[in-house]
């Protein structure tokens, strides 16, 4: 009965899978990859708040009172901060500024949407924002 238990054990430990952070998962990745990566997490985020609006539109579209709250105005705000404005198409400064983002051991453990999140405004020139988000996010996911 030992020996079984102390082999089973010695099954989970040789065959347990370590936990990565997401700096090594970004690294894992070919420069096609990130920028692929980018492409989809800009697409996902715009085609989000696209459908948002529209079904908030359909829902609302026939009452002539109605007022677009406050918590709406907020989520698309929170949105548009995922996707950096002056950079345009070229994706691959964002991927770039990423790598560069986690070359910084404090930063080792940020998911890697929160990292873009950052870069996206840093890239926006809102940097006060940027190093606020980063900070917070940096006390939140300590390695």
């Amino acid at each position: 009965m030992k020996k079984g238990i102390f082999i089973c054990l010695m099954v989970q430990c040789l065959f347990s899978q370590s936990k990565s952070s997401p700096a090594e998962f970004w690294n894992s990745y070919s420069q096609g990859e990130k920028i692929a990566f980018v492409n989809g997490a800009y697409g996902a985020v715009a085609k989000l708040k696209s459908h948002h609006k529209s079904e908030v539109k359909k829902q609302f579209m026939h009452n002539d009172n109605w007022v677009e709250p406050y918590y709406i105005e907020r989520f698309y705000s929170i949105s548009d901060e995922y996707i950096a404005e002056e950079v345009g198409y070229n994706i691959k400064i964002i991927a770039l500024h990423i790598d560069a983002f986690y070359t910084n051991s404090d930063n080792f453990s940020i998911p890697i949407m929160q990292a873009l999140r950052i870069v996206s405004l840093m890239q926006d020139g809102e940097s006060e924002a940027a190093n606020l988000r980063l900070l917070r996010s940096q006390q939140k996911f300590k390695n």
